[in-house]
């Protein structure tokens, strides 16, 4: 091991590509769970300058404390609220996310989640493929012209109505606060932007600040003509109130691409047929892991530099310096 090559804790599994960016230029050390980081920290924790996560994956106070040499964390994704960023900024330590790098990746699923969901295509493709064909009464509603809800009219929220509007769907959006310069109209909350929508769609960053966000209110809301969309994080939404309204028709279907507890889902969500489900997959494709593995390897450079950050959490601007 060469001392001169920065040591990297990674939390996290990588892509062979990323895992290849990295190695060129870093000493990668693998650690998956809570007590594979602290025993590496134990053994390694004077040398390892950085931290690369995901915003799922715990990086806690005591790792951090641990890791004396620390200099940069970098959270892959736009979530960062697996990381304690209090610890973090105590120890003078910034934290930089991948804000954009898969964002466009995003947006396009969620409009494929949205066809899929609206048109029926995973039980129409079965239908077909067992033999069938369609009846007098196979009917589905279109996308055109529905009134679409955004939670979370961030940069992927953003993305996601822009590509909509394509559609000809009427916009309204919730954040905890407007965004200035929106030309969407603003509901005051979640209740109340759903019952502005047939569709909503969800792109909230995890935290305890939007955990169970849509809850039994909400799809009440929402209406047995409404449907929803996640591509934010699975704790976002409240599950077993959702596995409620679909059993219940309460509301007409819904498409997840992220569950909380995932990948570990309830019997009753997964044998739903009013539900379309992916694997958390929104923002993979070869072309956004390579441009995180890019935007990993600039912060984390700049991080044990001491340089200018591309991308610090928002949590942590003014502290530090930004490029």
């Amino acid at each position: 091991m060469s001392a001169s090559r920065p040591e990297i804790l990674v939390a996290i599994d990588l892509a062979p590509t990323t895992r290849a960016l990295l190695e060129a230029s870093f000493t990668l050390h693998h650690g998956p769970t809570p007590a594979a980081r602290l025993a590496i920290a134990a053994g390694r924790g004077a040398a390892i300058g950085g931290i690369l996560t995901n915003g799922a994956t715990e990086i806690s106070a005591a790792l951090i404390a641990a890791l004396p040499a620390l200099r940069i964390i970098h959270a892959q994704g736009v979530g960062h609220e697996g990381v304690d960023l209090d610890a973090a900024t105590l120890k003078q330590i910034p934290v930089t996310h991948g804000r954009g790098a898969n964002a466009d990746c995003v947006a396009d699923h969620a409009c494929a989640l949205v066809l899929a969901l609206l048109r029926d295509i995973p039980a129409m493709d079965a239908l077909v493929r067992q033999g069938g064909w369609r009846s007098g009464g196979t009917m589905r509603p279109m996308a055109s012209g529905k009134r679409l809800g955004i939670l979370g009219l961030g940069d992927i929220g953003g993305r996601i109505a822009r590509r909509l509007s394509g559609f000809a769907m009427p916009t309204v959006y919730h954040n905890r606060r407007p965004v200035a310069g929106a030309a969407y109209d603003y509901a005051p909350d979640p209740v109340a932007l759903a019952a502005r929508s047939d569709l909503l769609v969800v792109a909230v960053p995890g935290g305890a600040g939007s955990r169970h966000v849509v809850d039994a209110a909400v799809l009440q809301a929402l209406g047995p003509q409404g449907f929803l969309v996640n591509v934010g994080r699975g704790s976002a939404v409240d599950t077993l109130a959702l596995i409620e309204a679909l059993t219940e028709k309460r509301i007409a279907g819904a498409a997840l691409d992220v569950v909380e507890g995932e990948p570990d889902l309830p019997a009753a969500l997964r044998a739903l047929p009013n539900l379309v489900l992916t694997p958390h997959m929104a923002g993979r494709s070869p072309e956004s892991v390579q441009a995180a593995a890019a935007l990993a390897l600039a912060n984390l450079t700049a991080g044990l530099a001491g340089a200018p950050l591309p991308t610090l959490v928002p949590g942590q601007r003014g502290r530090f310096a930004e490029v």
